[in-house]
């Protein structure tokens, strides 16, 4: 059953949500505040397939919300939702580990539109775990990325990552040396519907630099061609 986690404490848009995700085939566990959002995924013991969090919420915010659940869980799905005049808080989210932001208002048809995006990539990559022969891809004396356990080592130690990031570094691997224009990462990762703004990418590689490089500021591995896209250097 594809389950997703809505936290929303304006309970009118709580129950859109929850009725478009349901017509959508969704199963829906709701949450007015942090602190329940945090105490379902307990309960749930983390079998959620993506979370959708509202960041203006009482007890505990969703961009707090949106780091506990990314620390417990890499492979999760999170969505922020935000107001138009929230852009810090959009970035903050992306920043945290959300993968995706819906502003309001917004339709149905987006909605269901974005969660399919990230329900599509989540399915994927654990078919892909359990079904990859191929499994080993490396870049240098450094990196090793490991589809089936879905891990990357750098120097022999783990890097953690999200969805998102794991299927950055797996795309920019498997095109080592080539130049990946902003579009072309666009399709791969968040697919060739999305609807969303083409910054998404580069607040992803800069998040992803953050775990990677030495110095982020002086980027080693993931370097930009400057009005095009981004390359890795092996």
């Amino acid at each position: 059953m594809k389950r997703v986690l809505v936290m929303e404490d304006e309970a009118a848009i709580r129950e859109f949500i929850v009725i478009n995700l349901e017509r959508g085939g969704y199963e829906v566990i709701q949450a007015a505040d942090g602190k329940q959002a945090l105490e379902a995924y307990e309960r749930l013991k983390g079998e959620l397939d993506i979370a959708v969090l509202d960041i203006m919420v009482p007890e505990i915010d969703g961009i707090e919300v949106c780091k506990r659940l990314r620390a417990k869980s890499p492979k999760l799905g999170i969505i922020m939702l935000t107001a138009k005049t929230q852009e810090m808080d959009k970035l903050n989210g992306l920043m945290n580990g959300a993968d995706d932001y819906i502003t309001k208002p917004f339709s149905p048809s987006e909605l269901n539109a974005r969660v399919d995006a990230i329900y599509r990539r989540v399915a994927l990559n654990a078919e892909a775990e359990r079904l990859s022969a191929s499994h080993i891809i490396k870049s240098g004396e450094s990196f090793v990325l490991n589809l089936r356990s879905h891990t990357l080592t750098k120097d022999g130690k783990n890097i953690e990552l999200t969805q998102v990031e794991f299927q950055l570094i797996e795309f920019f691997l498997s095109n080592q040396g080539a130049v990946l224009s902003r579009t072309e990462i666009l399709e791969y990762v968040w697919g060739k519907n999305y609807v969303g703004e083409e910054k998404i990418v580069d607040v992803n590689i800069r998040r992803l630099r953050m775990k990677l490089e030495d110095d982020a500021s002086k980027p080693r591995y993931i370097t930009t061609v400057w009005g095009y896209g981004y390359k890795w250097e092996p």
